[in-house]
């Protein structure tokens, strides 16, 4: 089975994707399941995990009801407040929703100090009681606190998304490199490979650029726990979606068949519960 683990979808609201900025005016437009189908057919792509790009309730009934109009879209990743007061009353609500797979909030744009906030943990600790996992939307700065986070949970599935965010464009490695080290040997976190175009120059990238921070996260994760992620339509910003898909590919060819079939799919079927 071939899963993109990470991508979106979305009808296009100023107001509600406020973080897509003027230089972004490729992704200004609507992006539904009718314009990433044929680009999963060209690449031999069985489905899709659908990743949350606004903060609300009404996206995850959004992304449910593209999911259940498209049996390609095998699982969602949706929002709750965490922190807030009805978050067990949330994670009730969809409790019974087979396709929803798990949740993640943007911690990227947040202190790291959020993931030791009480609020946060208390809600946090509800996701393993209904089965759910928990996307890891953070930059380099935040990895001390998240490898405190899957520390202090050491039963709840994590994956970190687009690497943490390496600082590409500027080739800024060591310490972001260390850190993915300490977090790789608690065996509750998985990792996606995804989203480094859009952390490298959008106009200029080259495979020397993203090689580096592959090398770093395959020794330290291993297959068992990679999984290959489009991040479209984001990553048009920088690729389109074939090659987009080219950097992961070549870059395992040198790997067993089986290890190629980790990080193409299987990894995010076992994380995500995909069958």
């Amino acid at each position: 089975m071939k899963i993109d683990a990470h991508q979106h979808f979305w009808k296009y609201n100023p107001i509600k994707h406020a973080w897509i900025d003027e230089n972004m005016s490729i992704i200004r437009k609507d992006f539904l399941p009718s314009d990433l189908k044929p680009l999963l057919d060209q690449e031999g792509f069985d489905g899709t995990v659908a990743v949350q790009a606004d903060e609300s309730l009404e996206e995850n009934e959004f992304l449910l009801g593209l999911a259940e109009k498209n049996p390609w879209i095998k699982k969602v990743v949706g929002w709750v407040d965490l922190c807030g007061k009805n978050v067990q009353a949330d994670l009730e609500k969809y409790s019974d929703n087979s396709t929803m797979c798990g949740f993640r909030m943007i911690l990227q744009g947040q202190p790291p100090s959020l993931m030791a906030d009480t609020a946060f943990r208390k809600g946090l600790a509800l996701l393993e009681k209904y089965d759910f996992t928990y996307d890891i939307l953070i930059f380099p700065h935040h990895l001390e606190a998240s490898i405190d986070l899957v520390k202090s949970f050491p039963n709840q599935p994590f994956v970190i998304d687009h690497l943490a965010k390496p600082y590409i464009k500027d080739g800024k490695i060591d310490e972001w490199a260390e850190n993915i080290k300490v977090i790789a040997g608690f065996d509750n976190v998985c990792c996606k490979v995804s989203g480094m175009v859009t952390e490298a120059n959008w106009d200029k990238w080259t495979k020397a650029d993203l090689t580096p921070y592959m090398d770093v996260v395959f020794e330290a994760f291993g297959t068992k726990r990679l999984m290959f992620g489009s991040d479209w339509p984001v990553a048009l910003l920088a690729a389109d979606y074939p090659k987009n898909v080219s950097i992961v590919k070549n870059y395992i060819l040198s790997l067993s068949t089986n290890e190629q079939a980790d990080v193409m799919g299987l990894t995010a079927a076992k994380f995500y519960g995909i069958s």
